[in-house]
């Protein structure tokens, strides 16, 4: 059993290795391997298969072939939502994907790392709430936090926080295991020190990044923790961000901040603050946190005005310029009149529809995520039905024939796809192999003379 699995190991290795020149041994190896996989002589490049061996390609030792690997997972993965592939090779996915992130246990790249954890999310993303959900927080959480907390390679360090907010806001089970993550990506950018900490200065990408993953969690709060002095921190750190030069960072700070006060941080404490004559002590140090962020929030109202009319200086890009007017105006009525920004965005034919921060920043974060593969996932991922209350109309196909993606198409129609690259390799190890076989009859045939 454990000679065939290395030969099959060896034979899914020898698909995603361009550069492989192995013997014509080998060719037959990969030949009668991926025969008896498929069942036929006649080698058909499927997607089930080629996810098989693309799992298999994730034991290699050459990290190229990984990250090869890795990519054609991500795109299946993006194009369709692979239940069958899921329900069979869940976990051995997981631990690979894993594999790859743990410290020391490969020497894994920063793009293998990044293509590791965007792996686990849309594996989160894919399974929904769920045992199998639950078993990828569980399972991913420490290691995320060990590598978040030694690693000082800051490119490593966005998919990771990415793979973090994803894991919790699918497999997370309450409220005090989704504050621990948004602690956890706070510390990013505001480490606690010890001796087992590394510590950098965050660049403005990183904080942007932090910043969006903290609010994406943010949007499921319902009974928050209410530490006035930890609020206070958040939201005069949020408010220096709006200061700062790179538009990135300023407009995932002000989503932020109107995030915060869409679900009414501040109104709660004001409605645990009684009148003076009533006070203790430690009540009158809330009564003083609650002006403090009265105050701190007409500062961030000014702040708002400002960057809803702001000049376009020398550099500056137009469409930067005025993504960052149109937010901050939103940001500038919902704080005057209370109204949240409405969006209607096509899919397919359907028309989904948010009406609220928290909806707004869930929808972006998760278009950005699932890039390309955004519109399949609406269209067909329960999960995402439930999280924005969306039933898309099912279309109905003649003789039940499932259309085509054109994600689906580029993997598997294309001349470029994965799927006839390694047809053409496979081919051409034949062609090689039936060269042999019949220089050998030659050879045999001048002996017999």
């Amino acid at each position: 059993m454990g000679k065939r699995n290395s030969q099959r190991n060896r034979s899914a290795a020898s698909m995603w290795d361009s550069d492989d020149d192995s013997s014509v041994s080998s060719s037959s190896t990969a030949r009668t391997d991926a025969a008896s996989m498929l069942g036929t002589e006649e080698v058909v490049f499927d997607q089930d298969t080629l996810l098989d061996q693309a799992l298999d390609a994730l034991d290699e030792k050459r990290g190229s072939t990984r990250e090869k690997a890795l990519s054609l997972i991500i795109e299946a993965f993006n194009s369709n939502l692979q239940h069958q592939f899921v329900e069979k090779k869940f976990a051995t996915l997981l631990h690979q994907c894993l594999a790859s992130i743990k410290k020391g246990s490969k020497k894994a790249t920063a793009k293998e790392i990044a293509l590791a954890s965007h792996a686990i999310g849309l594996l989160a993303l894919s399974v929904g709430c769920s045992d199998n959900a639950r078993e990828i927080f569980e399972e991913s959480v420490r290691p995320l936090d060990e590598y978040l907390t030694s690693t000082s390679d800051v490119t490593k360090i966005p998919s990771l926080l990415e793979c973090l907010a994803l894991i919790t806001f699918v497999g997370g089970n309450d409220q005090e295991e989704t504050e621990r993550t948004m602690d956890l990506l706070w510390r990013v950018i505001h480490p606690k020190l010890g001796s087992n900490v590394v510590t950098i200065k965050p660049s403005a990408p990183l904080i942007t990044s932090v910043v969006a993953s903290w609010s994406f969690l943010l949007t499921t709060a319902r009974e928050l923790n209410l530490n006035s002095k930890n609020w206070q921190n958040s939201i005069s750190y949020l408010s220096s961000l709006l200061d700062k030069e790179d538009r990135p960072v300023r407009i995932a700070a002000g989503q932020a901040l109107a995030l915060i006060f869409e679900i009414g941080i501040v109104d709660k404490f004001s409605a645990e603050c009684k009148s003076a004559s009533d006070m203790t002590q430690e009540e009158s140090k809330q009564q003083a946190s609650y002006v403090h962020l009265q105050g701190l929030k007409g500062k961030v109202i000014n702040q708002v005005k400002n960057l809803s009319v702001e000049a376009g200086g020398k550099g500056s890009a137009k469409k930067d310029l005025s993504s960052q007017r149109s937010l901050f105006r939103d940001i500038v009525e919902f704080f005057e009149y209370g109204y949240p920004p409405e969006i209607s965005m096509k899919i397919g034919g359907d028309s989904l529809q948010t009406s609220s921060w928290s909806q707004m920043i869930q929808l972006n974060y998760l278009k950005h995520f699932l890039g390309g593969g955004f519109i399949k996932h609406m269209q067909d991922n329960e999960f995402l039905h439930d999280v924005f209350d969306f039933t898309p109309k099912r279309k109905h196909l003649n003789n039940n024939e499932q259309r085509m993606s054109s994600g689906e198409k580029r993997m598997f129609k294309s001349p470029n796809s994965f799927q006839n690259k390694a047809r053409t390799q496979f081919l051409n190890k034949q062609r090689l192999l039936s060269e042999g076989r019949n220089l050998g009859h030659y050879a045999a045939s001048v002996t017999d003379d």
